[in-house]
C-alpha cells in the first residue's frame, strides 16, 4: 500500500498491513504502468504467488488476455470513480477452472493514478443461489405430490378395477391389454407414493450420528447388491465430530449418490472406484430462512467417483424433478436427495468432469447444548 494512503488512513505501516491482510478477500494495487506495486495475503493465495513475485508482474500477465478486468482499471484511472462488474472468468493457463469473480475497482485516494483491485470470487455465492433453487424445486415437487396423491389415485383405483372385472370375462388377446392396465396402474400408483414424500412437511428429528457409521452401513448395502465387484476407498477424518441429522434419512441420501456412481460405470470394470471422504471444513456459514442467525455447516461428506460423469447439459438441472439420464428412472432420487439435505440446514453440490465426478455435502454438526448446528 503506497505511503500517501498509509497518510490518508492515519495508521502506523505495520497497522496498516495487519489491517490488509486481515480481509479475506484478495486485494492488489496496481500503478499507472499496469505493474502490481502490492497485494495482501488472500491475493497470494489466489494468484498462487509471493507478494514479491507479483510486484514483478503485469496485471495484464495474470489475467486471461483481453480481460474486462483491464478495461475497468482503465476506466476507473480516468474516471477516477469507482465500478464494479460481476462474474467476471480471470481463469488462465497457469490458474485453471471455474474463477468466476465480481470485481470492485477503486481509486486509491490522493494517488489517483494507482488503482485498488478487490476480488470476490463466486463460489459460495453461487452455491447458495443454487441451493435455494434446489430448495424451490423440492417445494414444487411437494405441491405436486399432494395434488397427484388426491387427483390421480383414487380414479386409478377404479380403473384398474374396471380391468379386473374385465379381465373375468376377455379372451386370451383381451385379456393381455386388462393386465397391462393392471400393471399400469400399479407403477403409476407406485411413482405416486414415492412422490407424497415430498409432501411430508413434519420437522426432521434429528440427533447426533456419527456418520462413518452411516456410511460403512451405506457400503455394505452396496457392495452386497448393486455395487458388487466396485472398489471403494474410504478417506475418513476420525476426529470429526457428531453430526445433527436423522440416520435414516442420512442412510437414504447416501444409499442414493453411492448406486448413482455404481449405476454411472454401466458395469463394473477393474478400473470403477467409489470414494467416500469425510473432513472437516471451517468458515461456510449460511443464513437461516426468516432469521438473522448464521449457522455453520463445517462437515464435508463426499462421495466420488471415476466414471463418465455428469453431460453438461444436465449439470445445471441435476438436482429437479424428472430430470435423469436413466431409460427405466424416474428423476426423483437426486431432487429427493436434495430435498432431505436442504431439511436438515445443509448444502449439496456436484462437479463433474470425466473420470471424477463428486458429490459433496455440507452439514452442521452437532454441539452437544440441545440447540443443534453451530450458530453465530
Amino acid at each position: 500500500m503506497s505511503d500517501t494512503a498509509l497518510r490518508s488512513a492515519d495508521l502506523p505501516l505495520g497497522a496498516a498491513d495487519a489491517v490488509l491482510n486481515a480481509l479475506p478477500l484478495p486485494v492488489i494495487i496496481v500503478a499507472a504502468d499496469g505493474r502490481i506495486v502490492d497485494a495482501n495475503v488472500a491475493a497470494e493465495n489466489f494468484f498462487e504467488a509471493s507478494v514479491l513475485l507479483l510486484r514483478r508482474q503485469m496485471l495484464r500477465d495474470l489475467v486471461p488476455f483481453g480481460s474486462p478486468l483491464l478495461s475497468l482499471v482503465e476506466q476507473v484511472r480516468h474516471r477516477g470513480a469507482a465500478v464494479n462488474e460481476y462474474k467476471v472468468d480471470l481463469s488462465t493457463p497457469r490458474n485453471p477452472g471455474d474463477r468466476l469473480v465480481d470485481l470492485h475497482v477503486a481509486p486509491l485516494p490522493e494517488r489517483l493514478d494507482h488503482v485498488v483491485v478487490m476480488l470476490q470470487e463466486r463460489t459460495i455465492a453461487d452455491k447458495m443461489d443454487r441451493q435455494l433453487t434446489h430448495r424451490g424445486a423440492a417445494r414444487s415437487v411437494s405441491a405436486l405430490a399432494a395434488m397427484l396423491a388426491h387427483e390421480i389415485k383414487n380414479p386409478l383405483s377404479g380403473i384398474r378395477g374396471a380391468a379386473q372385472l374385465l379381465e373375468q370375462s376377455a379372451g386370451d388377446d383381451d385379456r393381455t391389454l386388462t393386465r397391462l392396465i393392471c400393471d399400469e396402474a400399479d407403477r403409476i400408483v407406485k411413482l405416486v407414493d414415492r412422490m407424497e414424500v415430498f409432501s411430508d412437511e413434519r420437522p426432521v428429528e434429528r440427533e447426533p450420528v456419527n456418520i462413518h457409521v452411516v456410511l460403512d452401513h451405506v457400503k455394505r448395502l452396496a457392495q452386497s447388491g448393486f455395487a458388487r465387484g466396485i472398489k471403494f476407498v474410504e478417506i475418513y477424518d476420525p476426529s470429526l465430530p457428531p453430526v445433527f441429522a436423522n440416520r435414516d434419512q442420512l442412510v437414504q441420501v447416501f444409499l442414493n449418490l453411492v448406486k448413482n456412481a455404481a449405476e454411472s460405470f454401466g458395469g463394473a470394470t477393474a478400473e470403477s472406484e467409489i470414494q467416500l471422504t469425510t473432513a472437516f471444513r471451517p468458515g461456510v456459514r449460511l443464513k437461516l430462512p426468516g432469521s438473522k442467525t448464521r449457522v455453520s455447516l463445517p462437515l464435508e461428506f463426499c462421495v466420488r467417483d471415476n466414471g463418465p460423469g455428469v453431460p453438461d447439459d444436465l449439470m445445471p438441472h441435476l438436482f429437479d424433478p424428472f430430470v435423469t439420464t436413466k431409460p427405466t428412472g424416474s428423476g426423483l432420487g437426486l431432487a429427493l436427495v436434495a430435498k432431505i439435505i436442504g431439511d436438515h440446514g445443509g448444502i449439496i453440490e456436484c462437479e463433474s468432469q470425466a473420470r471424477h465426478t463428486v458429490f459433496r455435502v455440507l452439514m452442521p454438526m452437532f454441539t452437544g447444548d440441545g440447540a443443534g448446528p453451530t450458530s453465530a
